[in-house]
């Protein structure tokens, strides 16, 4: 099991080229089900988490390539689908996996797919998701662990389309309204999709279904309006959907540096898409820049400690919470942190209390009491992002920092030690 060895005190000083967004590509790898013609994909990082899709997606059937010349141009070819299964064996280590159900549904009339593993920050039933089929249609139990799903059957012996529907989701959930998007470009007739989620890769994924051939309105606010169509077609080279640039990666360099100091510029960052982060970091006294495809970050000594709630986009991101709880380990000042999406999202907090953090939780709040100087630790990342906030927190700690569990890194962070070194910081991967 690979590691980080960080030797921490570097200030950061350069440029970094943020990589295509994980959230928004693992939903436009699983929307080429739709298509019985190849599509192609640009700017998809290199992730644990795309590997994952692209080997669970070639399980069924579907003919992957990177290019040659591209190794982030993926052409995918679902013609040939004879299996509309996602095993548990695929399923168990990414919960996005559950985003070939609607797909598969849609063009296939039936679907199989594993109830979803991943990370343990808490629970995300997918109760959403098959409500929503259902009121399309869909025929569902869930048996041994499995969504076992369909339509009914016509006169003719073949799986019949879905009907389009008007759908409220009882909580804001951005698989459910990825799946149900999906699911809703090949229905008979219009689906309305009321307390849709509103993060920018939703609108990536309306974007890309659009370039398909889809009929959509509204993606990016709470109402999204779909009109079905018989089929979708694909996209080659030169049309390639452009996936948009990774706004949790972006945070995490613009905290990075805030914490450790320095002056560095992120290349292919989309400031918009940020906005309730960046604010937070300029209370904190970091200095922001930003330009149409790029955003400058400086930091000068400690930050001030600044608190903030989590909550549903546009407002500040849980991915985000850990990496800003980092910074405010060796803020000026003491914040107070709400976590209200996820129920076990603080688990990083007793590794960077390893680190010499001062931090009290109290429910699904934390009282980070910032101090001057972090101290290097073995320290175990236990999801992603924690593991995104121990490195930050390595960055700034006096000695040695070694992080252990770095595959929760790789799920979701392109290069992320590359890149760091990139920018002066001294960090390397320890194989096992």
């Amino acid at each position: 099991m690979d590691k980080l060895l960080i030797r921490g005190g570097r200030r950061l000083q350069g440029d970094v080229t943020i990589s295509g967004a994980k959230n928004a590509a693992l939903p436009d790898l699983c929307a080429t089900l739709l298509s019985a013609e190849p599509v192609t994909l640009a700017n998809v990082p290199q992730l644990q988490d795309v590997s994952t899709t692209l080997k669970l997606l070639a399980n069924m059937g579907v003919v992957a390539e990177r290019h040659a010349d591209d190794a982030n141009l993926v052409t995918l070819d679902a013609r040939q689908v004879n299996n509309p299964e996602a095993p548990y064996e695929l399923v168990k280590t990414m919960r996005a996996s559950i985003l070939v159900l609607g797909p598969l549904l849609a063009r296939f009339g039936r679907a199989r797919v594993s109830l979803p593993g991943g990370c343990a920050i808490g629970s995300r039933p997918v109760d959403q998701h098959i409500k929503g089929l259902q009121a399309m249609g869909a025929q569902i139990t869930v048996a041994h662990g499995y969504i076992e799903a369909s339509t009914p059957l016509g006169a003719d012996g073949q799986p019949t389309r879905l009907k389009g529907n008007r759908i409220t989701t009882d909580m804001v959930t951005v698989t459910g309204t990825e799946n149900l998007l999906m699911a809703a470009t090949l229905a008979e007739g219009e689906t309305i999709l009321e307390n849709a989620a509103q993060e920018p890769e939703i609108t990536d994924l309306a974007n890309l279904l659009i370039a398909m051939g889809a009929k959509i309105e509204g993606q990016g606010t709470h109402r999204i309006r779909i009109q079905g169509v018989d089929k979708l077609h694909g996209l080659k080279p030169a049309q390639a959907h452009q996936i948009i640039p990774d706004r949790i990666e972006t945070g995490t360099f613009l905290c990075a540096v805030g914490a450790a100091g320095g002056d560095v510029t992120l290349r292919k960052a989309n400031a918009e898409h940020l906005e309730a982060v960046i604010e937070k970091l300029r209370e904190a006294g970091v200095g922001i820049e930003v330009g149409a495809d790029w955003i400058r970050v400086t930091g000068h000594g400690r930050p001030k400690a600044v608190g903030f709630r989590t909550r549903e986009y546009p407002a500040f991101p849980t991915d985000m919470q850990a990496q800003f709880m980092a910074l405010n380990a060796v803020a000026d000042g003491t914040a107070v942190i709400h976590e209200t999406i996820f129920e076990n999202r603080f688990m990083h907090v007793n590794e960077l209390i390893r680190l010499g953090a001062k931090i009290e939780v109290d429910g699904h709040s934390a009282v980070v009491t910032g101090v001057p100087q972090l101290s290097g630790a073995t320290v175990m990342a236990t999801d992603l992002r924690a593991s995104a906030s121990l490195v930050i927190a390595g960055l700034v700690a006096e000695g040695e920092t070694l992080v252990d569990r770095i595959y929760h890194l790789d799920r979701g962070y392109d290069q992320m030690e590359a890149k760091l070194r990139g920018i002066g910081a001294d960090i390397e991967r320890v194989k096992a």
